[in-house]
């Protein structure tokens, strides 16, 4: 009897409350998100998390079903998806960044009197994840939340600038690349112009290209790592020498919002564009 009774209390005393499933799934999303590389090899997440390549790719899977979890294709690597960007929309006002952004967002848009907005960069997409209105008379229908393809127009050119060469490469080797709107008009000796330029002058342009009559320039955002985060837009119906002088002030707040968050400007941009 006293042996039974023991062996119950031994019972007891391991059991867990815990799905192991959703374990392994916790914990390749917290692999992902541990710091280091933003994107990882389905090899390199098995041997972080000690799980067999067939579970890891199932979790993978289902978590990309409901996009927790993005796949490149290209270059088979797997990162944290914008799904969580969703899940954490109550969460985003009090992130740390987005008290470093708003503020230098809403004075840029009061300087230039056009709309600035902060994208946030996840896997293959742009997220608007705040915004603020100068007093433009011609006003822009953006709202918080809204997806653009992480290749679209001004922005997009600011975000390939500042990739890893050897990934940028790869990327500009696609038929499908909207700097310009139409994939059509694309023109990479144009393009790498734009793209050294954008990296000499720490923001890129799109004249009225993606949407007539409207202009925007770029600037990237980094963080902590001095990988590329976000961007700053600025859009509006500025022309002429003003393109240049609210490029530098975007590019300003872009360097400003990174310097705050912890990136290193000198690694960044060498000596020649930093705060």
């Amino acid at each position: 009897m006293f042996c039974i009774q023991n062996k119950m209390r031994k019972t007891k005393s391991v059991y867990k409350p815990i799905v192991p499933a959703v374990e392994q799934a916790s914990q390749v999303l917290l692999c992902l998100g541990d710091g280091g590389k933003f994107e990882k090899k389905l090899t390199q997440i098995c041997a972080e998390v000690g799980i067999h390549k067939s579970k890891a790719y199932t979790i993978l899977n289902t978590l990309s079903k409901y996009g927790f979890v993005q796949k490149d294709t290209y270059l088979k690597t797997y990162s944290l998806g914008p799904g969580l960007i969703m899940l954490s929309r109550y969460l985003l006002d009090n992130l740390k960044y987005m008290k470093v952004v708003s503020p230098l967002l809403e004075s840029l848009a009061r300087e230039t009197n056009a709309t600035a907005f902060f994208g946030a960069l996840s896997g293959e997409s742009v997220y608007v994840v705040d915004k603020h209105e100068g007093n433009q008379n011609i006003g822009f229908t953006l709202q918080i939340g809204h997806r653009f393809h992480f290749t679209l127009g001004s922005h997009g050119k600011c975000i390939v600038a500042f990739m890893p060469l050897e990934r940028r490469k790869i990327l500009l080797e696609r038929k499908k690349l909207y700097f310009y709107g139409d994939p059509a008009a694309v023109d990479l000796e144009r393009l790498q112009c734009e793209l050294n330029d954008c990296r000499h002058k720490g923001y890129s342009v799109d004249t009225g290209e993606v949407t007539p009559g409207v202009n925007n320039v770029s600037a990237p955002v980094f963080g902590p790592t001095e990988k590329i985060i976000g961007c700053i837009v600025l859009i509006g119906t500025f022309s002429g020498p003003a393109i240049e002088e609210y490029g530098r002030k975007t590019a300003y707040t872009g360097r400003e919002i990174s310097y705050r968050l912890g990136a290193n400007l000198k690694n960044i941009y060498g000596n020649g564009n930093q705060k």
